[in-house]
């Protein structure tokens, strides 16, 4: 299985901004589709944001106008900007590809990277 690895999460102040980063090896060259999730404690994991390489994205509701995702070709990386957040945006950020070709459809869950917003 290929494993994305997540990075740039952190502790901020809400109303402030955090990117995450999101390192998925053969994303661009295999046509993946690239999810982030997130999951707060004590409740279950939930999808916020998804990236195809052809730049079509998606957000959940809560996020719309807050977060943008965007993505860095020639480094396989996507990356969550996350603006005017808000406490109950605290959570472990996760990213996963799925797709139709192999590593697409061969991920695992990483480690996460955690955020934290204070109010």
């Amino acid at each position: 299985q290929v494993q994305q690895v997540e990075s740039g999460g952190g502790s901020v102040q809400a109303g402030g901004s955090q990117r995450l980063s999101c390192t998925a090896p053969g994303f661009t060259s295999n046509s993946c589709v690239l999810d982030w999730y997130r999951q707060a404690a004590g409740k279950q994991r939930e999808w916020v944001s998804s990236i195809s390489t052809d730049g079509l994205t998606l957000y959940e509701d809560s996020v719309k106008g807050r977060f943008t995702i965007s993505k860095d070709k020639a480094k396989d990386t996507i990356y969550l900007q996350m603006d005017s957040l808000k406490p109950e945006d605290t959570a472990m950020y996760f990213c996963k590809t799925r797709g139709s070709r192999w590593p697409c459809n061969n991920s695992s869950w990483g480690q996460g990277t955690r955020v934290t917003v204070s109010s």
